[in-house]
């Protein structure tokens, strides 16, 4: 696995750099301290698998770039690790195409997890920043347990294949590409998941999932 660490501080590229390893020591971790270095760096390697984004970069609004990642680079994920962990910046991060967020704020246990996690293809919110807040409208009623699974709350093999590139940023197209699907059919799989999932867009079933700890399977064209 090939990865890229965007930050402009050389203390958290160590620290995220270390992490990594103690959980796959074989994986290489290529560094950058900005946007412009990332892309050259982006361009150089066509095999990168993920990238760990800090939101604060000195050459580019953090959003900017992940906006442009997500459009330029499509098949790279991108995971965002930032020192602004509040439910804003999550959100529009997730709106933007993100895969995750991990705050630099986070427990170095806390740490491994969120990456054991993304590494095997979930997806890590922090949970404190989505909590409801006295200025906040009221969350989505989702299901309850965090326990339970897909098939528990009517979710057949297909529509978890297709909320697995969903999660993923993938298009209502995209999606017909990968699972040879019609798009009316990917169209009401998507409405049958957000109505199973009890919320209303895909941003907020980005936000269910990490909520209920799934691990997701990983899709690919046959």
């Amino acid at each position: 696995m090939k990865i890229l660490v965007i930050d402009d501080h050389a203390l958290i590229r160590d620290a995220v750099r270390l992490v990594i390893k103690e959980l796959k020591n074989d994986a290489i971790v290529l560094e950058s301290a900005d946007c412009a270095q990332a892309r050259r760096l982006i361009d150089k390697n066509p095999d990168l698998e993920l990238i760990l984004l800090d939101l604060s970069l000195p050459d580019q609004d953090g959003f900017d770039m992940l906006a442009d990642l997500r459009e330029r680079y499509p098949a790279v994920s991108v995971v965002v690790l930032s020192a602004h962990d509040d439910r804003a910046s999550v959100i529009k991060a997730l709106d933007l195409g993100a895969l995750g967020f991990i705050p630099k704020s986070a427990q170095r246990d806390v740490m491994l997890g969120a990456l054991r996690l993304v590494f095997s293809g979930g997806i890590y919110i922090p949970t404190q920043a989505l909590s409801q807040s006295a200025t906040s409208a009221p969350p989505p009623r989702r299901p309850e347990t965090p326990g339970v699974t897909p098939a528990e709350i009517g979710l057949t093999p297909r529509q978890v294949e297709v909320l697995a590139l969903l999660a993923r940023g993938k298009s209502n197209k995209a999606i017909c590409r990968v699972l040879d699907l019609a798009e009316p059919t990917v169209k009401n799989h998507v409405t049958a998941i957000l109505r199973a999932l009890k919320v209303t867009n895909r941003t907020e079933a980005v936000i269910a999932i990490g909520e209920l700890g799934w691990q997701l399977p990983q899709v690919a064209k046959p």
